[in-house]
């Protein structure tokens, strides 16, 4: 869809959609997984059917722990651990991998859980190519990430991406957690209330914005690039550089 005709949508959305609204931006935050590569759901979905992994077993492990992950009440788990860098990625692949079940009724193999976890997860131009543009603008760009320990980011595309990185599992530090994102911020040398922060999971905007942050819920790329658009002031979808793959 084109930007010019998913603008309306994105102004009936744009209570939900944007939450806080700052005067004057220098910087965006982004996250990784979901918004800058193809979303979660869809990702997990296409291991679950190649792994052949029952799926009812694979939800009830899963709810469970991101409900608690997500809850700053909640009880810590695996995912906390792995985001925070307190549990190696083998260790997190043997404790998933003897929860789940496959189709057939056999065991899942633990080994390279992950990789194969996220083997799906592609890039998406449209966002790579808004982000590129912010930062051709002048302002700062940074990600914010939860890692999942795969060891799958594509570093050598983060050159020409970001003026910071953050990865959970490098600063022992995790979202919704605020302070890893003041350090996002610092690492750009921004007060928060300077930053736009765009992530895909409600409770991780909900953070930033409690600590002044004007933040963007993702759910698809042309929506979220017309929002940066119309929070920025800057063309950032209209160039066929943008459109094509990175």
């Amino acid at each position: 869809m084109r930007p010019d005709a998913i603008r309306p949508l994105v102004k009936q959305l744009f209570k939900i959609t944007i939450v806080g609204i700052s005067t004057e931006f220098r910087g965006v935050i982004t996250d990784w997984g979901g918004v800058l590569t193809t979303p979660i759901l869809t990702t997990v979905r296409a291991w679950i059917e190649a792994d052949e992994i029952d799926w009812d077993s694979y939800r009830t492990v899963m709810r469970r722990w991101v409900a608690q992950a997500y809850d700053i009440a909640g009880d810590t788990n695996p995912i906390h651990a792995l985001e925070r860098g307190e549990c190696a990625t083998d260790e997190f692949e043997r404790i998933l991998a003897a929860r789940l079940f496959r189709t057939d009724g056999g065991t899942v193999a633990a080994e390279g859980l992950l990789q194969r976890m996220f083997a799906a997860s592609e890039r998406v131009p449209a966002m790579y190519g808004a982000i590129r543009a912010v930062r051709g603008a002048g302002l700062r760009t940074g990600l914010l990430s939860n890692s999942w320990g795969a060891g799958d980011y594509p570093l050598e595309d983060f050159p020409g991406l970001f003026d910071a990185v953050v990865i959970s599992g490098e600063v022992g530090m995790r979202k919704p957690e605020a302070g890893i994102f003041l350090r996002a911020a610092d690492a750009l040398g921004l007060a928060p209330a300077q930053c736009v922060f765009i992530d895909d999971m409600e409770a991780n905007v909900a953070a930033a914005t409690d600590l002044g942050m004007t933040a963007l819920l993702h759910t698809e790329a042309a929506v979220t690039v017309a929002a940066l658009e119309d929070l920025l002031g800057l063309p950032l979808n209209g160039s066929e550089k943008t459109q094509q793959a990175p």
